[in-house]
């Protein structure tokens, strides 16, 4: 709005508003978008990380969870005993990281936040201007 047209007819405020409202809720709209094709590109990688990580890493697990059933005979404990102590280990980390990483990758951090927060900023200041220019042209 210029300057000089402090006395406009209330359509012309109004329809003002209306417009500069639907180009703020267009631009917000691409924001989002783009926020949530960044984060699913974000959850896309780590996920692909995490399974290419694992299959990396299950050969050297078990080759490592044989070495420490050999080491727990070794001292004395008897195979199954050993295979035991080893298994259960392993499967106590492995569901602490388990939920952990499916915390990570939950839906909530998909949610465009950044976006979310400047739409309520955005009907803030549209609410308050809209409130300014009534009172200008009264």
């Amino acid at each position: 709005m210029a300057v000089g047209q402090l006395n406009r007819p209330i359509f012309d405020v109004i329809s003002d508003a209306a417009q500069n409202l639907t180009n703020l809720m267009r631009a917000e709209s691409r924001l989002a978008r783009a926020e949530v094709a960044e984060n699913i590109g974000r959850a896309g990688a780590g996920i692909g990380m995490m399974a290419f990580g694992a299959i990396l890493a299950i050969p050297a697990l078990v080759v490592l969870l044989e070495a420490a059933v050999v080491a727990l005979m070794a001292s004395g404990v008897s195979a199954a005993v050993a295979a035991l102590i080893v298994g259960g280990v392993a499967l106590v980390i492995g569901l602490v990281l388990l939920i952990v990483g499916m915390r990570r990758v939950r839906a909530a951090s998909l949610v465009p936040d950044r976006t979310i927060h400047q739409l309520q900023r955005d009907a803030t200041v549209a609410t308050q201007e809209a409130r300014h220019d009534l009172h200008r042209a009264a």
